[in-house]
């Protein structure tokens, strides 16, 4: 197999692939993920509650699968964050450091959610338990994934056959 510039080309079906590497593969999984669930924080029956939607703060009373408490920002932030992992899923660095920057990233708002009263003006996301635990796995998951599926791998250029 050839590779070019974030592409894969396979010798015998000579179709070529956009995330040519684990690491690029598993950040447009995540990255398509929280797009979906940006989206899906907007849809009525799967977002309960929705006509009790806020933009910000912890008075939203919508919930994502009747679990995760979303408000018009969180749901934007999920959407952000998946054209994030799409784009940068393109170029292995670039999704290396989607995964684990993301994850580090999740990680703070773990912390931030565990400190935070969840009834106080600091919960301007909105954050709820539920949330909390969610964004420890996803930082967990989020780390562990830019780190072993980079594992073994240098960080270099792959030029053409012929190249200098």
């Amino acid at each position: 197999m050839a590779q070019v510039q974030g592409t894969r080309t396979d010798s015998v079906s000579g179709r070529t692939s956009r995330w040519a590497t684990l690491t690029q593969r598993a950040a447009a999984l995540v990255g398509a993920t929280f797009l979906l669930v940006g989206i899906l924080g907007f849809v009525p029956g799967v977002t309960t509650n929705l006509d009790e939607i806020e933009f910000a703060g912890h008075e939203s009373g919508a919930e994502l699968l009747g679990l995760f408490q979303v408000s018009v920002l969180h749901n934007i932030v999920h959407l952000l964050f998946g054209v994030a992992g799409l784009v940068m899923a393109r170029r292995h660095p670039a999704a290396r450091a989607y995964l684990i920057g993301g994850g580090a990233i999740y990680l703070g708002l773990w912390i931030y959610g565990l400190l935070t009263d969840h009834d106080s003006d600091a919960n301007f996301v909105p954050l709820n338990t539920a949330d909390d635990w969610l964004h420890f796995g996803l930082g967990v998951g989020m780390i562990g994934l830019g780190v072993l599926t980079s594992r073994g791998r240098r960080d270099r250029s792959v030029r053409p056959r012929g190249a200098s």
